[in-house]
């Protein structure tokens, strides 16, 4: 195997280690750390702070789903952060609107909110420090500004005309003057900031227990004057990405009714002792675990099955995959989550979604026989159990145009060709990388581990200041998760009042012999599942599992990822046989795949995957920590 020198070390200490998408966040995280708080306070601290200084990527009213492994013995658990459908958001209602589709944009995608509840209910639980003491740095970076990073100024001036015609208070906030926030600029949110001190004033005249001033800011967010302002907001019509103004569905009592819950995590068993842990069916998560599930029994297994003849396994540059590994890698990700838009989904319940059949050995293994030698351009659901999936009538029909492509069309580097569902215009989706392999956004993520063992992995996103008009009041807009179910009715996704839209955000843990040993995820939105995926792969081919994980050459390694099933954002497109490739994976790998008829759109150098990594070696104590060099943003800290 080829390799290089990782584009930084792998962080190692005993003390604490966070890394994030931003390194405000990371550095925020290691600040808790210093001042005596535990991985939750920490977190927590950094989440609100990746609300100010990411706000192209995520804001307080969007979601986030947690993973929480305690040092002291207590089971993993996902902290559910993901709003429900509002009581009037009903299929009906949107079809008489004359909507195929939930708009990308506008205040008729916006779910209940699920972030400021979420992280709230973690430090309540799980953290040892004041609500005060955590929101203080991200009141500090609101109210004396921060330097904003190149991505702010690129997405505003994308939706500029949408700003100045309609959206005018997000106009005000990001437009002063007619300038969007230029590199390096401070750039301040003074309304955000006095959310935060209202709130915090709230919460101190509810007495001096901890506890009862975390209830005070939840109430205030979830009946008081954020809710009155939110529902306002959600009232208002609104220019949306269906080109018309609609007004959305939130209401009082939709915001009063919810607050965030714990379950159960679903775990697969891995190699050399290793079980992974996602959120479940609600998320996209179970994807990693069926990709994981396709694959053989011990990664020396991997290595035999897929070297093949020098021709067609041979590697790329930088410790890339051989040809025939990613082909496998890919066709494994097709089959999974074509399962996804077939089985996955909260509308119908969690007891409704197979998961047990989907992640056993005999269907992974009957999934297995249908990876052949060439792409497959077919949307191919399985039949956990015997059932007959089904897949909604969008889907089957981008599905059933995509087929009729050709065979093989090679893409050269520099020159793919961005579709209609990569992210190129105003509410096209989450932000992400596109088919050119040009990254638009992403949304964010971080991950702690401190000194006694807790560790926790968070997916922050939504609510972005792309999504609806900044609400003058409070600094921040509606989110619009919503935008990810189906308007049709009997599916897992379908949009169903007081359930999840699925989404995309999942943040992994993995346990080794039943310890918790790793916390990792990255942006991407349904990128997010196939660049873990190849992480741990990476990661397991470094015969790391035992000595000290190579975490930041397991996340430098040249990445990919398919198309190859309809997307989970506005406008729901999908691109079969499709692959986009870093150039640096290598000429071999980019003409085996080419013979194996993938269509291989070749992106820049470094251009794939968004991930954050900490571990802890439970032997001897060992911290570790790495993050994603692409785009110069991500950043592990620790010491």
């Amino acid at each position: 195997m080829v390799t290089t020198r990782p584009t930084r070390p792998t962080l190692q200490g005993t003390f604490g280690m966070a890394s994030s998408t931003h390194w405000l966040a990371s550095q925020t995280a290691l600040a808790v750390l210093e001042d005596g708080g535990n991985a939750y306070d920490a977190a927590v601290a950094a989440g609100f702070v990746l609300q100010v200084v990411e706000p192209h990527l995520n804001g307080p009213a969007g979601e986030v789903p947690i993973l929480v492994a305690p040092a002291d013995g207590r089971p993993v658990r996902v902290l559910c952060g993901q709003g429900t459908t509002p009581a009037g958001a009903t299929v009906d209602h949107y079809t008489g609107l004359g909507l195929e589709l939930v708009p990308g944009t506008g205040p008729l995608a916006a779910a209940v909110p699920g972030s400021f509840d979420a992280w709230l209910v973690l430090l309540r639980d799980y953290g040892t420090k004041p609500l005060e003491d955590v929101l203080t740095y991200a009141i500090g970076y609101a109210e004396g500004g921060h330097p904003a990073v190149e991505r702010v100024g690129e997405t505003v001036e994308s939706v500029r005309d949408l700003f100045e015609r309609e959206w005018t208070t997000s106009a005000e906030l990001y437009l002063p003057g007619g300038r969007a926030p230029a590199p390096g600029a401070l750039l301040k949110n003074p309304a955000l900031a006095r959310t935060w001190r209202r709130l915090l004033a709230e919460a101190r005249a509810a007495g001096a227990d901890r506890d009862a001033q975390l209830e005070a800011a939840r109430r205030a967010w979830r009946e008081g004057f954020v809710a009155e302002a939110l529902v306002r907001a959600a009232a208002r019509p609104t220019m949306d990405s269906s080109g018309e103004r609609h007004s959305g569905t939130l209401s009082g009592d939709d915001l009063a009714g919810w607050e965030a819950t714990y379950e159960d995590p679903v775990t697969l068993p891995w190699w050399h002792g290793w079980t992974v842990c996602k959120a479940g069916a609600w998320s996209q998560g179970p994807s990693l675990l069926q990709q994981l599930a396709l694959l053989p029994g011990d990664p020396d297994d991997w290595e035999q099955e897929t070297a093949g003849p020098a021709a067609n396994g041979a590697r790329g540059a930088h410790g890339s995959p051989t040809a025939e590994q990613a082909h496998r890698l890919i066709e494994g990700t097709k089959l999974a989550m074509a399962d996804r838009e077939a089985w996955y989904g909260d509308a119908a319940g969690a007891a409704t979604v197979p998961l047990d059949g989907l992640l056993s050995r005999p269907y992974a293994a009957a999934r297995r026989a249908l990876i052949g030698e060439s792409a497959s351009y077919e949307l191919r659901p399985g039949h956990p159990g015997g059932r007959t999936p089904r897949l909604p009538r969008h889907a089957r029909a981008v599905a059933s145009a995509g087929a009729a492509a050709p065979a093989h069309r090679p893409v050269g580097a520099g020159t793919g060709e961005p579709t209609a569902g990569t992210g190129t215009g105003t509410g096209t989706g989450e932000p992400t990388v596109g088919a050119d392999g040009l990254t638009r956004g992403d949304t964010c993520h971080v991950d702690v581990v401190d000194r006694w063992g807790n560790m926790v992995s968070a997916t922050p996103s939504g609510g972005w200041l792309q999504s609806n008009p900044v609400i003058p009041e409070l600094g921040f807009p509606l989110g619009t998760r919503l935008q990810m179910a189906w308007l049709e009715p009997g599916l897992p996704n379908s949009l169903t009042p007081g359930r999840r839209p699925r989404t995309t955000l999942s943040p992994s843990l993995a346990l080794r012999d039943g310890v918790p040993v790793m916390a990792f995820g990255t942006p991407g939105g349904d990128q997010q599942d196939q660049w873990q995926l190849h992480f741990l792969v990476g990661l397991a081919r470094r015969a790391a599992v035992r000595g000290g994980p190579d975490l930041q050459g397991a996340i430098d390694a040249p990445n990919w990822h398919t198309e190859s099933f309809p997307g989970s954002f506005y406008p729901r497109t999908m691109r079969p046989g499709s692959v986009t490739v870093e150039s640096r994976i290598g000429e071999d790998v980019i003409a085996g795949l080419r013979r194996r008829g993938h269509q291989v759109t070749v992106g820049p150098p470094w251009s794939e995957g968004r991930l954050c990594a900490v571990a802890r070696d439970p032997e001897t104590g060992v911290l570790s920590g790495a993050a994603n060099p692409r785009g110069a943003q991500g950043y592990a800290v620790g010491r």
